[in-house]
């Protein structure tokens, strides 16, 4: 073959109109609109054909020169197994460690003691040079956090060197837990005072994080989860401002955690759109915009008990799905979640799925390679504007905390998971191993042996409206 060959080789223009005909010709009288079109969660359209975008808007994640960093999740009850867990995660490929506490609302009925003593039993020996280090959300996150600042002090790692979340986030842990031990008033009077606690410390890294999970596996659309985090973000810029921090200073300590499930290209957008609207809200409140740390973790709403290899399947989608929408840190559910905590084998396959993406298939190489992308732009912009909608109903309520005191945003929550239960079991939707070819027989599935210890519920009729709820239980046994 010679490239005059090639050059000769020219396909014949095809315009939409075209397409369309013989699109119909192939439908051979079934319906256009019920066959191709689909519509989200949110009720966006999506068309089966979009016209490549005419000035694409490429969107970065914050390190432009690197891909995303894998990290391993952290909870297991028992610290020694959970130190040896952390060490073959570091020394097989992880760029970094979730550490995550019992009584979080992303748990799952797991997590370490919250004690400052297993903090130290788990992190002994392990390397920090260059990892990122993070702490899932607690109930007590300011006391798990100052463990955390106590503990690299005591090893004389330099935080510098690291990259470091703290996982506050006040909303998050009322949404997951209904726990809330002071009144919102006295929690804006004590928190500007913790953040300029830390501030003094002069330790870098991202202090408050807005986390969308807890929404997401509660059954939240794509709109009200983005929605959720920027609420929350922009209340944690106004305790910044309270705590007398400027905000164009602040807003880089500022991150985001969110859940990435395997609807591909949805969570492609959602990505790319948590980027636009939190740039837009840094410019509604005149800071100049700075790119916020993303990290994304898979779904475990998406999860299923039954035929739980499928898991492994939808996994690899959404880390594909972040990676490309341009999270900068990824964590996988290990597939047998859902049957308890995952053995040795199920934490390697998790690790090894972004593995197989980041350093053999390269999926990180190109920042944004979605840019340009009719589709994609298209789900990028309607779930903006989704987003936007809802994020003036929760500021319009009296913010984030006000809304979920009141039971105004898990209302809204609750209202889509049962519409989105109710097209599955009417067959609108259907799940692979669930709802549609479930095994006759399942087979063995192997964990480690832990006492599952359920989060703390404060709050009554509020924590069951924002309960956990994956798909396959919700459904029951499939028809």
């Amino acid at each position: 073959m010679t490239p005059d060959l090639l050059s000769q080789a020219a396909f014949p223009p095809v315009d939409e109109a075209l397409w369309r005909e013989m699109a119909a010709k192939a439908l051979r009288g079934a319906d256009f609109e019920k066959t191709l079109v689909s519509r989200t969660d949110d009720g966006i359209r999506v068309e089966p054909l979009h016209a490549r975008s005419q000035e694409p808007q490429p969107i970065s994640r914050v390190d432009k020169h690197a891909g995303w960093r894998i990290v391993q999740r952290v909870d297991d009850p028992d610290p020694v197994r959970a130190r040896a867990q952390a060490l073959d995660d570091v020394a097989n490929g992880a760029d970094g460690l979730s550490i995550v506490f019992e009584g979080a609302p992303n748990a799952f009925g797991y997590g370490l003691p919250a004690t400052q003593e297993a903090l130290a039993a788990t992190l002994d020996d392990v390397p920090l040079h260059r990892l990122d280090l993070r702490v899932d959300t607690h109930p007590t996150s300011r006391v798990t956090a100052e463990w955390l600042v106590a503990y690299l002090a005591a090893r004389r790692a330099d935080p510098a060197r690291m990259h470091l979340s703290f996982g506050i986030d006040p909303a998050a842990i009322f949404a997951g837990t209904g726990r809330m031990r002071m009144s919102i008033e006295a929690l804006k009077a004590s928190l500007p005072q913790s953040l300029a606690h830390f501030f003094a410390l002069g330790v870098p890294g991202v202090l408050l994080e807005a986390d969308g999970r807890v929404c997401h596996n509660a059954g939240a659309t794509e709109a009200q989860e983005l929605a959720f985090m920027l609420s929350s973000a922009l209340s944690h810029l106004r305790m910044f401002q309270a705590a007398r921090q400027p905000l164009v200073y602040a807003a880089p300590h500022i991150g985001f955690a969110t859940a990435a499930n395997q609807d591909q290209f949805v969570t492609i957008a959602k990505m790319r759109a948590l980027r636009r609207l939190w740039s837009r809200v840094q410019e509604v409140c005149s800071v100049e915009p700075s790119l916020a740390m993303i990290h994304a973790e898979t779904s475990w709403r998406m999860m299923t008990r039954r035929d739980p290899e499928t898991n492994i399947l939808r996994s690899t989608i959404a880390v594909f799905a972040a990676a490309v929408g341009g999270a900068d840190s990824i964590s996988v559910l290990p597939h047998t979640l859902t049957h308890g905590l995952p053995d040795d084998f199920a934490r390697r396959v998790a690790r090894n799925t972004q593995l197989v993406l980041a350093r053999e298939a390269n999926v990180g190489f190109v920042n944004d390679p979605a840019a340009g992308a009719g589709g994609i732009a298209y789900l990028t912009e309607a779930l903006c504007e989704a987003a936007w909608e809802e994020f003036k109903t929760i500021e319009q309520e009296g913010g984030l905390l006000e809304s979920l005191s009141a039971g105004r945003y898990q209302a809204r929550v609750v209202a889509s998971r049962e519409a989105r239960i109710a097209r599955y079991r009417s067959g609108e939707r259907r799940i692979v191993g669930t709802t549609i070819f479930p095994l006759a027989q399942e087979r063995p599935v192997t964990t480690l042996a832990a006492e599952t210890r359920a989060g703390p519920k404060e709050g009554g009729a509020f924590c069951e409206a924002l309960a956990a709820a994956r798909i396959d239980e919700s459904l029951g046994e499939p028809a």
